[in-house]
């Protein structure tokens, strides 16, 4: 199994602080910047940031649905780590300053990709499926923030 990975950035005009703040408030503003690509979205533990645990379907294809169960870290400053407890994908939020009342907040995820040929699929279109996802995510929390 070959390990897959997805990631994109955006430079949003807010301070890293704010934009971490937005992204760890799973009980208010996380659920409101949920692209389409989001269902069943509910905070079972906690809800702003380290402890944690939120669940929700991911629809990245038509016929590809993740039941997610995610518990929620904070391994240093301005980062946020999801890992999900139904499968091997783990995201990493990271924000950091970007000048002058701006932030760049990158999101990463990885996972086991499976073997053979669909494997070989997974690698190829994968990433740039859940890059497009993460770009709609990170423009919702950008229009959040930058009010």
């Amino acid at each position: 199994m070959a390990q897959v990975e997805a990631t994109t950035e955006r430079i949003i005009a807010a301070d890293a602080e704010t934009v971490f703040d937005a992204l760890a408030d799973y009980t208010g503003t996380r659920g409101k910047m949920l692209p389409e690509h989001f269902s069943e979205y509910e905070v079972r533990e906690g809800g702003d940031g380290e402890g944690t645990l939120v669940h929700w379907k991911l629809q990245a294809t038509s016929k590809r649905v993740r039941d997610c169960l995610l518990e929620v870290t904070e391994p240093t400053d301005g980062q946020l780590v999801e890992k999900d407890r139904n499968s091997s994908m783990v995201t990493t939020w990271t924000v950091t300053p970007a000048g002058e009342g701006k932030s760049r907040a990158v999101v990463s995820t990885v996972w086991n990709g499976a073997g053979g040929i669909g494997g070989f699929f997974e690698r190829t279109f994968a990433p740039k499926g859940l890059g497009r996802i993460y770009d709609t995510l990170l423009e919702n929390l950008a229009t959040e923030v930058e009010r």
